[in-house]
């Protein structure tokens, strides 16, 4: 029988299991700060643990649910594309972006993923299953030590809908967050949804304070849902009344990405559409060129982002774009999964 893992715990979780091994509760802090805090991969490294308890451990609990099968880094921007492979030979991707004194890291909550937007090499894997919490915070441990450093962002957008794996992904962010532990602030953590409707309330309702990001990619209804099939669940106007709710109920401000496409999104009558739809909410506008995946989008060229920029003033809400980093790696946004080799 497998070994019980222990990252992806909680305190509370490996305050149990020390009683359940007839130690002192407080041996539990200790396991939680040695996994979470020192970032331990091993029982051996755990020195203020009693030499028979470090043995016993050793013998029937593990660390650490990632094996790493790659590591890229792009000679442009630094950034580092990591794939892993998981106890079951399922393989996931995260991707390091550093940006002056940001450490970013962009990590993954399924393998593969089911909502199937039609410009995402991840959707092309189709859905394999949900990451748990330890293979999800895993991905944040495993590259602070590889790297030696310390993160300070942490980003939900690499494989998989995050709110498909809504219990897991709000377990690892706090794992993340907690001071104890790894230590990342909740203005530093973004969980990003497609529009998964039915969550945006829950988050809401469950005073989360991670920041949120929906992507939204077109204001048009019937448009959005031909390139997100997740859009035909909900629509536009079930979409912004959730995320009105979730900025009027959370006090928070919420990102709009919106990727842009040549010839399909990026028109000036997009542009007025976009400004409509946004002007009246708590948000700010992320636009985010696309980044080749699949030959029948293309991004926009300069001169036409820029007109679309202006058509958007005066809008009521930040505006930036976002250039992804590692596209020569395809580590950049949509481009995950492309060394994906599993049979299905």
């Amino acid at each position: 029988m497998e070994n019980l893992n222990l990252t992806g715990m909680s305190l509370h979780e490996l305050e149990r299991f020390a009683e359940s091994l007839g130690e002192k509760k407080f041996r539990g802090r200790q396991l939680f700060s040695w996994i979470y805090e020192k970032r331990a991969n091993s029982f051996s490294e755990m020195t203020n643990l009693a030499k028979p308890l470090r043995e016993k451990l050793e013998r029937d609990a593990a660390v650490g649910h990632l094996e790493l099968v790659e590591k890229t880094e792009s000679k442009q921007s630094g950034t580092h594309k990591f794939l892993f492979k998981l106890k079951d030979e399922h393989l996931v991707e995260s991707v390091y972006i550093p940006d002056e004194d940001r450490r970013t890291l962009c990590i993954s909550s399924q393998v593969g993923c089911a909502l199937n937007c039609a410009f995402c090499a991840t959707a092309k894997l189709k859905f394999k299953r949900n990451l748990d919490t330890g293979e999800i915070v895993d991905q944040v441990l495993f590259v602070e030590r590889d790297l030696g450093i310390e993160l300070t962002n942490i980003v939900f957008m690499g494989m998989g809908e995050p709110f498909m794996n809504y219990e897991n992904v709000i377990h690892a962010a706090h794992l993340i967050n907690h001071p104890d532990g790894i230590g990342i602030g909740t203005r530093h953590i973004v969980i990003s949804t497609a529009g998964v409707v039915k969550n945006i309330y829950r988050y809401a309702d469950e005073g989360h304070k991670y920041r949120l990001a929906v992507s939204l990619n077109s204001p048009y209804d019937d448009e959005r849902q031909s390139i997100m099939p997740v859009a035909k669940k909900w629509n536009m106007e079930e979409l912004i009344n959730a995320v009105r709710y979730y900025t009027k109920r959370s006090k928070q401000m919420l990102t709009f990405e919106y990727v842009l496409f040549d010839g399909l999104n990026d028109s000036a009558e997009h542009a007025s559409a976009l400004k409509k739809l946004v002007s009246p909410l708590n948000c700010k506008l992320n636009l985010i060129p696309y980044n080749s995946v699949l030959d029948q989008f293309k991004r926009p060229s300069a001169k036409r982002m820029e007109l679309f920029m202006q058509q958007l003033h005066p809008l009521n809400a930040p505006v930036s774009v976002r250039w992804s980093k590692g596209d020569d790696i395809s580590a950049a946004c949509g481009q995950l999964a492309g060394k994906y080799k599993k049979s299905g």
